[in-house]
């Protein structure tokens, strides 16, 4: 009330005080040179002075803020993500015991925290600095990873105050703005040997977690759930503290326009546990969630499948063994098995079962489906009773499957379109714009909140729960949109004990494997080269599990392969008598 003066950028008086001292404009938030005197006669006179010109020394380092670094940052990220897991239903030992584990080790073995730092890499940061600049080091800097620890009972990390004196050097040097300590050196650093923390291995993180402690939670509903908003990824960094001010290339770091890739997340994670030299991980038996055979009863379920396919998928999962302890459990650094993907793999294995029955070449499964259609017509009752249910009908399972997944696609991309990338928090790359930028933003709120009053707008509703199926189909339905009571004994016949699909053919999706190491994929997928039905089972899963229908479509060529082994090696032992 006593500071009068009119404000320098927008002419009025309306001031306030920053954590710092200095007087601010609640207008335009211009801050100013000015300070307020503050006596207090319960200290002594030197003290105070001392006391003051230091804390506000500190202060105008960064603006109002406190001194952090990248990786204090990042572990915010983590904290809020494990918690939105735990609100989920993830067991609270994941926490404490798996996650902050693992991230303690990433940070010693990258040699940021729990290490003496080598002497080479202090003079690697000095040596970025031009010309050396005075800065007073403070070596009882209360560290933010003991505000922000995932576990409450431990206490801060232990990191080396001299390459944190270095690193407010080159931050000072710079020109580039950034609001942490090491923001422009964690750019700049050539980092290959190490494995540089990014906001996707954030998800990484807690897939590797999930993994350990066998939650039944796949990687395909982990980034679901992080695009529905159930867990922090997009704009996580408004929840940082008020004194963690985050600018310039804070931003690229932090700040993320696009949405989580899962072959990016699941590569990392595999890189992860490499480098923290994991050991083998817990076991995946028969009775995880994460079994193919317990997974392929969801996605049938979710897919509005017969309940009858389960028995083929487990047969297909015992014949070709992905269905081994050692071939599902994850053991870090082995280059010689092969990184599963179990959600994929378990839609793969319900692919290979329906080209097994119904052939998908548009042809063989609309002459089954005309005939069961044909039989459910003239003998009801006797379906009903006799065969415990109606006879499966492919042309009109897809018909209800395709309406409800064009439903559900357009929704998803009117919410991807309407997304706002925008945080409501302003951001800001260099302090000289600050100002600008948050009175363009509070203008802009208040436009919008203006044009809703007029426009009459009906706020939106809160988002609804998650929930492991996207599909639902309810069995008590009377229009007959529910197939998984349907029977499958009009396809089947009975061979020496065993039923059998009554046509024997089979088309392989490719006869040769690609080197999946030089070109990324098994097998090359082009729409136009395949079935539209085959096309269109493809497009199901991949809606479910929200990737490329080329991933599946690798997944299927693999299990074709181990199915076909043998009849594929006679094939080419034949071609190739044939060539000499």
């Amino acid at each position: 009330r006593d500071f009068n003066e009119r404000c320098a950028q927008c002419s009025e008086v309306n001031w306030g005080l920053t954590d710092g001292g200095r007087f601010y404009c609640r207008s335009c938030h211009n801050v100013t040179e000015r300070t307020r005197e503050v006596v207090n006669t319960d200290f002594i006179t030197n003290s105070r002075v001392q006391s003051i010109s230091k804390g506000l020394k500190k202060q105008e380092k960064t603006d109002g803020g406190c001194e952090w670094y990248i990786c204090e940052g990042f572990q915010l990220v983590l904290k809020k993500q494990v918690e939105a897991l735990e609100a989920l239903g993830v067991c609270p030992q994941m926490k404490d015991e798996i996650l902050c584990n693992f991230w303690r080790c990433y940070l010693q073995k990258s040699k940021q925290a729990y290490c003496k730092r080598p002497a080479g890499e202090t003079v690697k940061a000095l040596s970025v600095c031009e010309s050396s600049t005075d800065v007073d080091s403070d070596p009882e800097r209360p560290s933010l990873l003991h505000l922000l620890s995932l576990s409450e009972s431990e206490g801060d990390l232990q990191t080396d105050c001299s390459f944190a004196s270095s690193l407010s050097k080159v931050s000072e040097s710079t020109s580039v703005y950034s609001g942490s300590v090491d923001g422009s050196l964690y750019l700049m650093k050539n980092q290959k040997e190490k494995l540089r923390m990014t906001m996707p291995m954030t998800l990484s993180f807690c897939y590797m977690a999930l993994l350990w402690v066998r939650e039944p939670i796949t990687l395909s509903e982990l980034l679901r759930f992080v695009v529905e908003g159930h867990i922090p990824y997009l704009n996580v960094f408004q929840h940082f503290p008020e004194k963690m001010k985050l600018c310039g290339l804070d931003l690229k770091i932090f700040c993320v326009e696009s949405w989580p890739v899962y072959e990016e997340v699941f590569n990392k994670m595999h890189e992860l546990a490499a480098f923290l030299d994991l050991p083998r991980f817990p076991d995946i038996t028969e009775s995880c969630f994460l079994h193919p055979d317990m997974l392929c009863m969801k996605y049938l379920m979710e897919a509005n499948l017969p309940d009858e396919l389960h028995n083929w998928t487990c047969r297909v999962v015992k014949k070709i063994g992905i269905g081994e302890v050692d071939f599902l459990t994850l053991m870090p650094g082995n280059k010689s098995t092969r990184k599963v993907k179990y959600d994929v793999l378990a839609a793969a294995v319900i692919v290979v079962v329906l080209k097994l029955l119904f052939l998908l070449d548009d042809h063989y499964e609309w002459l089954l489906s005309e005939f069961a259609e044909e039989r459910n017509k003239n003998n009801t009752e006797v379906c009903m009773f006799y065969s415990g249910g109606p006879y499966f009908e492919f042309k009109k399972w897809y018909e209800v499957v395709k309406h409800s997944l064009d439903v559900e696609q357009k929704k998803l991309d009117e919410e991807r379109a309407k997304y706002l990338w925008r945080c409501e928090k302003p951001l800001f790359y260099s302090v000289k714009n600050k100002s600008k930028v948050l009175k363009r933003r509070q203008m802009v709120v208040n436009l919008q909140n203006q044009f809703g009053k007029l426009s009459g707008s009906v706020q939106h509703a809160e988002k609804p729960n998650p929930s492991s199926f996207q599909l639902s189909w309810s069995e008590e339905n009377t229009d007959g949109s529910c197939f998984h009571g349907h029977s499958l004994k009009g396809i089947l016949q009975e061979k020496y004990g065993l039923l059998t699909a009554m046509n024997p053919d089979y088309w392989l999706c490719t006869v040769k494997l690609c080197n999946e190491k030089l070109c990324g994929h098994l097998a090359h997928y082009r729409e136009v080269e395949f079935p539209q039905s085959y096309h269109f089972v493809l497009g199901l899963f991949s809606f479910l599990l929200r990737i490329q229908p080329s991933y599946i479509h690798d997944e299927v060529c693999m299990i074709e392969h181990k199915l076909f082994n043998k009849k594929l090696c006679k094939k080419l032992k034949y071609n190739t008598v044939l060539r000499k």
